[in-house]
């Protein structure tokens, strides 16, 4: 089991840019994948986006080409780039980790065994 600590949500205006991060401890599985979810008030939480071992990564239809998961083994952090923000994007964000492969369905919550606590980004217009 790893520990995972998010930093870096702040308020912001729309338009602009932060970027988030995810410590694990003691380290990031090797084998498995990491992902970032949120979750707005009333709603469920939903998958953001998710990378794999390997690199490949994957995105929800509302953040591809705003939004850039990327994560540093040596630092064993991951992080979330985010730019052109909107309203919208105003939820609570969590790291996750996966310990082995590939998720069948990489946007389930099931598919992970560790998560954060989550830090929160706040976009206002």
């Amino acid at each position: 089991q790893v520990q995972l600590v998010e930093s870096g949500g702040v308020s912001v205006q729309a338009g602009g840019s932060l970027r988030l991060s995810c410590a694990a401890s003691p380290y990031i599985y090797s084998t498995g994948s990491m992902a970032w979810f949120r979750q707005a008030p009333g709603k469920e939480r939903e998958g953001v986006t998710n990378i794999n071992s390997d690199g490949r990564t994957r995105y929800a239809g509302a953040v591809m080409g705003r939004l850039t998961i990327s994560k540093d083994n040596a630092k064993n952090t991951l992080y979330l780039q985010m730019n052109s923000l909107k309203p919208e994007d105003t939820a609570m964000y969590y790291c996750a980790a996966r310990r082995w492969g590939r998720p069948p369905s990489w946007s389930a919550t099931t598919a992970y065994n560790d998560w954060g606590q989550g830090t929160q980004v706040t976009v206002s217009s």
